[in-house]
């Protein structure tokens, strides 16, 4: 009922009084006054007046489902949305939650207490300065399939920065960079059966409004922010909806065809790889090899010293100068 509340002081442009929304939704003045109150505790600025009502002056830099909605444009990704204050691992939860979710479903939390990146390496995720979320999907494809969700994520963020005027580079598979400095993970993970889907889980986190100072010394020279990047705060509210209307146009694309192509040219066309010398961790072996293409199907075309060439769908991928994490 509180979200009601919200909604209709957000949809109300002057003041309303509180006998009009008890009217509405069938409640006493008091039971608003509750509501009302406890909005003002999550950080809304709510002007009341005794002759004329209550007046929305300003919202907080919340991503709860009220707050993304006016952004959002999609279909079924986000539609329902869980928010945390703060959370060990959004992905975590996104994974016990799963089987009785609605695709789509997205939990976000504001700050990450234990998030992790690739190969199980710590993400730092501090309170209302990044975007800390991950989406519940349940395709009808194969397990081997999996691996190319990745790269539409990683064209989502493209998009959606591109949208901002913010030109980045991607690291196949799930890094995005701003100047050679990292600014998003994307982490995907499933539950699977032989031959089936059961759901799968893409965790996205964006370092958004970091200052310097917060992030430590020693990866300063590998991590940065859209914030540093572009010397002004984003918001957080519309970027988190772009990121996910993009991946919603992407995956329906995906769902329907099975075609990664659009993700594999945004991809292809601004990677920091292609073309470079590369070292790729596969199991306990390291390689040195040129990256030349991503392939048709996701993976990465490299050439080995000898001149033989390989299309790679794992292995951690590090180029000098960038962190591999």
């Amino acid at each position: 009922m509180k979200n009601k509340v919200l909604h209709i002081l957000k949809n109300t442009p002057d003041y309303i009084s509180g006998e009009e929304i008890s009217k509405e939704f069938h409640m006493t003045r008091a039971a608003i006054w509750k509501h009302i109150k406890a909005l003002r505790e999550e950080g809304y600025v709510i002007d009341s007046m005794p002759s004329k009502g209550y007046k929305l002056i300003s919202s907080p830099d919340l991503l709860i489902y009220e707050e993304i909605e006016e952004y959002l444009d999609s279909k079924f990704i986000a539609r329902n949305i869980l928010h945390y204050d703060s959370i060990d691992s959004t992905n975590k939860k996104a994974k016990e939650i799963a089987p009785i979710s609605q695709e789509g479903s997205v939990v976000i939390g504001e700050e990450q207490t234990g998030g992790r990146g690739r190969m199980g390496r710590s993400w730092l995720s501090p309170k209302f300065k990044g975007i800390w979320m991950s989406i519940i999907l349940k395709p009808n494809i194969e397990p081997m399939k999996v691996s190319r969700l990745t790269l539409l994520g990683a064209a989502a963020v493209y998009r959606a920065l591109e949208l901002n005027g913010i030109r980045a580079q991607i690291k196949w598979p799930n890094d995005i960079l701003l100047e050679g400095k990292k600014i998003c993970g994307i982490l995907t993970e499933m539950s699977a059966e032989l031959n089936i889907v059961d759901f799968i889980v893409m965790g996205i986190g964006v370092n958004v409004n970091f200052d310097q100072g917060d992030i430590p010394e020693d990866l300063r020279a590998r991590a940065s922010s859209i914030k540093i990047y572009r010397g002004e705060k984003i918001n957080r509210k519309e970027l988190a909806a772009q990121i996910l209307n993009e991946f919603e146009k992407l995956y329906i694309d995906f769902k329907e065809t099975g075609d990664i192509g659009q993700s594999i040219k945004i991809c292809r066309e601004n990677s920091i790889l292609l073309g470079e010398e590369v070292r790729i961790i596969r199991g306990d072996e390291t390689l040195l090899v040129r990256a030349l293409d991503i392939s048709e199907d996701g993976g990465l075309l490299v050439e080995f010293p000898d001149g033989s060439m390989e299309n790679m769908y794992s292995g951690e991928v590090s180029l000098r100068g960038i962190d591999q994490a």
